[in-house]
């Protein structure tokens, strides 16, 4: 979360709060790509982010969701996704409020959700 708002900050946006049922979205999606061997924003039950973290209980009027696999470190992940367009617009995007994260082994499936409450 660290690196993400610094990123943020560097961009004129407002930091993240963490947020508990964004993480357990999060948590979630990274243990069932990590089961299944299978880095998707479509769950293995079908399901896509809004459906999740809907599921996991957040109201949202607006959400973000950045996946990644295989890297080892939070640093190498972040450069990834500040590398490619569309996930670095979901970190940089100002009207999200909140962020839940998730990392599951094995194979490193990061998940990021991103969200901004109803």
């Amino acid at each position: 979360m660290a690196l993400v708002n610094s990123e943020r900050s560097k961009a004129g946006c407002s930091a993240l709060t963490l947020n508990a049922k964004l993480s357990k979205a999060a948590q979630a999606h990274s243990a069932d790509m990590a089961s299944h061997q299978n880095m998707s924003h479509t769950g293995s039950d079908g399901s896509d982010p809004g459906q999740r973290i809907t599921s996991a209980g957040y109201s949202w009027s607006s959400y973000g969701e950045n996946v990644a696999y295989g890297y080892s470190t939070p640093e190498q992940v972040m450069a990834g996704w500040m590398s490619s367009p569309g996930h670095r617009e979901n970190i940089l995007n100002c009207s999200f409020k909140e962020i839940g994260v998730g990392l599951a082994q094995p194979g490193d499936y990061w998940t990021q959700d991103f969200g901004t409450a109803r």
